[in-house]
């Protein structure tokens, strides 16, 4: 709080200075009020929250820039896989001190994709910390009433369907961390430098969010590995799956570290990160759903079929033979 007549305090002078002009949406009230406004409409209001943590989610050298970009496109990613177009996000940031070499490519990083998405700042809170930094969205969407996609409705039969590649993200830290993809991939630059990227930056698939609506029987953004996602949506929907293995999309980098040998495939699919979406599409409607995908420039792969039953999630090699996964997902406890 600042005292009648006194100057801006220090967290007032930080919020303006940096994220006031992301602040663009009227109903923010340009940081100056203790709430904002986001107008009725008569869609349905999709509400999402996530938080990354310095030394889990992000490391401590990654660039500021890119820790704002994935602390937004995460929250973005899951209003993606409900179907739900943004609106807006609150945005909570503990900071061991205020630092203008760390704050200011964090906020043009932030208000660059807020442009991008179409998802502007309408508020939030700043803090300090004795401990690591933690950046924590609330994010808004919205989709035509009683549209939204959940994890359920998944039937026997539906096809799995899944966009982009998998496994990227994970050999990314690996190569940071200076794991076996750095060591295959060490005559490669650009494919190290493609990995990271995907680690550091995931890439949210907000433009197929109306083809999801209007074709997918459930949905879920890849965030804690294919499997691993896979099992809950499964387990929302009461059913099971049969998954190819050789039908999951692997990047050429991603390829190359498999057949080397250097990581087998539960690394690629329990890894986390992806920030791609996993969906259930019907026979009939998955054309559709793949010409919508083509047109919003966005692969997606058929990876396997929805079946009855409540067991685990099969993965299938090319003979039909169970490919056994210890570790399914990526989880915080």
């Amino acid at each position: 709080m600042t005292a009648p007549g006194a100057g801006p305090s220090g967290e007032d002078a930080l919020i303006a200075r940096y994220f006031k002009p992301l602040a663009t949406d009227p109903g923010a009230f340009g940081l100056l009020d203790d709430a904002a406004i986001l107008k009725p409409s008569r869609d349905d209001l999709v509400l999402k929250t996530d938080a990354i943590v310095e030394g889990v989610h992000f490391l401590s050298d990654d660039p500021p820039e890119a820790v704002a970009r994935k602390a937004l496109r995460r929250n973005l990613s899951d209003l993606a896989a409900k179907g739900a177009a943004p609106a807006g996000f609150l945005l909570t940031l503990a900071l061991r001190e205020a630092d203008e070499a760390w704050l200011t490519p964090f906020a043009r990083g932030l208000g660059e994709d807020a442009r991008q998405y179409g998802c502007p700042l309408l508020g939030g809170e700043t803090v300090s910390t004795p401990g690591p930094i933690m950046v924590s969205i609330s994010a808004f969407g919205h989709v035509p009433p009683g549209s939204i996609v959940h994890r359920s409705g998944a039937r026997p039969g539906d096809r799995i369907a899944v966009t982009g590649t998998i496994g990227d993200a994970a050999l990314g830290l690996d190569i940071i961390r200076g794991g076996a993809a750095a060591s295959v991939l060490a005559d490669n630059a650009g494919a190290r430098e493609m990995l990271v990227g995907r680690y550091r930056v995931p890439q949210p698939r907000n433009s197929l969010a109306k083809a999801v609506r209007d074709h997918a029987s459930a949905a879920i953004d890849v965030s804690d590995g294919l499997a691993g996602d896979l099992a809950k949506l499964c387990a929302a929907s009461g059913v099971s799956a049969a998954i190819d293995v050789a039908s999951i999309p692997l990047s050429a980098a991603a390829a190359a570290v498999l057949a080397r040998r250097a990581v087998g495939i539960e690394a690629l699919v329990s890894g986390g990160d992806d920030y791609e979406i996993l969906c259930a599409i019907p026979e009939s409607r998955f054309d559709a759903f793949a010409e919508a995908a083509g047109l919003a420039g966005v692969a997606v792969s058929s990876i396997g079929i929805v079946i009855s039953g409540a067991s685990e999630p099969k993965f299938l090699d090319a003979q039909g033979r169970d490919v056994p996964l210890a570790h399914l997902a990526y989880s915080h406890f």
